[in-house]
């Protein structure tokens, strides 16, 4: 027995030492699975920051609407980015409500009436489908058509209905590690959703503003209040 354990110290004294660090660590675990997925430091107007789940875990993806024409009384949405059914309704869904919010906001404003608008999420190859992009959309089309910026560092995910509510939406814990994983400081959620987030390791949610909301106007109000930056034309 002793002269085994004797062999084994031989052994172990001959064993190469390796240090693993940042600059070699692909190199004995593989790639990440995972990365960091944001585009902007501070998104352009008409982009948002929003949240999915998909059977890889959590991910960031961005809406992005933009103008292409303008002419009275032909305001229309048309929409890529490999949209399933359920959230190209979304998308007419998110357009309905953000033209009724712009006409409370701000009645002069004839944007929507009058401009044929273009929503795209990437990335263009990834099928996407679900509702929980609704509030998103409806936040990208109000900061294009208002000019303003969305508050840096803000993510947000939730399914509008027609009346601004804000639904459930799944997936908490991977879309909120996605969003530390994109160093967002602000996440919003469906008030519906805050047990599944109370729930987290702490860990999981230390250092993040997190809001919960009923209804469109509080994510209005957290997302494109009056402290926001106009874009200067």
């Amino acid at each position: 027995m002793e002269s085994e354990e004797l062999q084994d110290l031989e052994a172990a004294k001959n064993v190469e030492k390796i240090l693993i660090d940042s600059s070699n660590l692909g190199d004995y675990v593989g790639k990440p699975v995972f990365h960091a997925e944001r585009l902007y430091d501070q998104t352009p107007v008409g982009v948002v920051m929003g949240l999915a789940w998909t059977a890889m875990g959590g991910s960031t993806l961005y809406i992005e609407t933009t103008q292409v024409e303008q002419e009275e009384g032909k305001g229309a949405l048309h929409v890529t980015g490999q949209l399933g059914d359920v959230m190209k309704e979304s998308a007419q869904i998110a357009h309905t409500v953000a033209r009724a919010i712009l006409l409370e906001k701000d009645p002069q404003n004839t944007f929507f009436a009058n401009s044929k608008l273009h929503l795209h999420i990437p990335a263009g190859a990834t099928p996407k489908d679900g509702p929980s992009a609704g509030c998103t959309m409806v936040t990208s089309l109000l900061s294009l058509a208002m000019k303003k910026f969305v508050k840096k560092d803000l993510a947000m995910t939730g399914e509008i209905t027609l009346t601004g509510r804000i639904l459930p939406i799944g997936g908490v814990k991977e879309k909120t590690i996605a969003a530390r994983r994109s160093d967002i400081k602000t996440i919003i959620f469906p008030s519906v959703n805050r047990r599944d987030f109370d729930e987290l390791a702490p860990n999981v949610k230390e250092g993040l503003d997190v809001h919960f909301v009923d209804y469109y106007n509080q994510i209005f109000d957290l997302a494109l209040g009056d402290e926001q930056q106009i874009k200067e034309k």
